[in-house]
């Protein structure tokens, strides 16, 4: 049978742990925050939402007509007719954040490991979401279909294999539903290939720019604020849900701009 799920999965920040951290007034370093997320909607309005950014693109100046949606590439007010275009759509958003400074030396030392360790979690939330909908989606087998934007220097068929090994392990601290994840199925596209993807990278980012300062050491939270209703949360708990934060930080006053974002998600 057909998945009954689709979840379109991008990241906002760097894994970078060895260089110094981003500084407002330096452009360099790595980002203090690695954000990574999923869109995730019935599969059967796929479609719905190819139409769905294509209305964006076509509220946008004839220039940027005909390229893939990029966070990034937009200007302000384009990020906010963006994301106020996503924000009342029938998807949920999940997502794990990371402020990178917290984490030990020497805790991911290989490539891609620091990804994989936040995929793990993300796929954990993806999972519990699409078992709790599934009483409201009849259609399709109850699975998900898994959906990365490809990142270079990544082998997907080595995430599958680490999954796989999760799985095996039964470990009880993986707390995947596993019925619900189709590791064969796991795919990365292309970002141009992919309008899912490219909704992906507007929620994500959007969150992002909440924790992130940028070159003046400012963030915008007004994006994380009208993304809320979308963030996937049991009885208005969003942060052990739709929301993570990995690691865990007992103290949100002690990182900057994190007690505001907790506030927006409690």
């Amino acid at each position: 049978m057909a998945h009954s799920f689709i979840a379109y999965i991008d990241e906002a920040g760097d894994e970078g742990l060895r260089h110094q951290f981003r500084t407002p007034g330096n452009g360099g370093g790595s980002s203090n925050w690695m954000s990574i997320g999923a869109v995730v909607w019935r599969a059967s309005r796929d479609l719905d939402f190819v139409g769905y950014a294509k209305d964006i693109i076509d509220k946008l100046p004839v220039q940027k007509q005909g390229k893939p949606l990029h966070f990034k590439d937009l200007q302000h007010p384009q990020r906010i007719m963006a994301i106020n275009e996503i924000c009342d759509k029938p998807m949920r958003i999940v997502s794990v954040l990371s402020y990178k400074p917290t984490i030990p030396d020497g805790t991911y030392v290989n490539k891609n490991q620091l990804y994989h360790y936040l995929s793990r979690y993300l796929l954990e939330r993806i999972s519990w979401l699409c078992r709790d909908l599934r009483k409201d989606v009849p259609e399709g087998d109850g699975r998900c279909k898994i959906v990365f934007a490809r990142r270079g220097g990544m082998s997907y068929p080595e995430f599958q294999n680490y999954l796989r090994r999760l799985w095996d392990a039964g470990d009880n601290d993986v707390r995947i539903h596993w019925p619900v994840i189709d590791i064969d199925g796991v795919e990365a596209l292309d970002m141009s290939h992919s309008y899912g993807l490219q909704i992906a990278d507007l929620a994500i980012s959007g969150l992002n720019t909440a924790l992130e300062p940028d070159f003046y050491g400012n963030i915008e939270d007004r994006f994380a604020r009208s993304l809320r209703p979308m963030i996937y949360h049991r009885n208005g708990n969003y942060q052990s849900y739709g929301a993570k934060l990995v690691p865990a930080i007992d103290n949100p006053s002690e990182v900057p701009h994190l007690a505001n974002f907790t506030d927006i998600f409690s």
